[in-house]
């Protein structure tokens, strides 16, 4: 399943998977993430920290009409607060995926799967 984007010139096929990507990243980049975790902890392993390669399996796209929703899947960090960490996160995933794909994001839920200490 793919995103769809229309212009003036055309068509934009995103694949979910590329949306999920961009997605991961940003989120890896706030402050107080350890990692992505899978959105299927029992079937890919409990104790996992998903790679950059894996992102897709923490984070689910949906779109309705004109605009996405993301679910996240993250592992924080021992000690940092858990709200301020998930707003973080919230803005900016919302604003990398509106700057890089131009379309408007309605909801970024995240589920934070666990706690680790983070390495020192």
């Amino acid at each position: 399943m793919s995103i769809e984007l229309k212009n003036e010139f055309g068509l934009i096929d995103i694949s979910q998977d590329t949306v999920a990507q961009i997605a991961g990243g940003a989120a890896i980049e706030c402050y107080g993430i350890v990692g992505m975790a899978s959105k299927h902890q029992i079937r890919d392993g409990l104790t996992d920290i998903l790679r950059k390669e894996n992102f897709t399996k923490g984070v689910l796209v949906r779109q309705e009409k004109e605009n996405l929703h993301i679910d996240m899947y993250i592992i924080v960090s021992y000690g940092t607060k858990i709200s301020e960490i998930a707003y973080q996160v919230q803005s900016k995933v919302k604003y990398t995926l509106n700057k890089s794909l131009g379309m408007s994001v309605k909801s970024v839920n995240v589920y934070v799967q666990g706690v680790r200490v983070a390495n020192v």
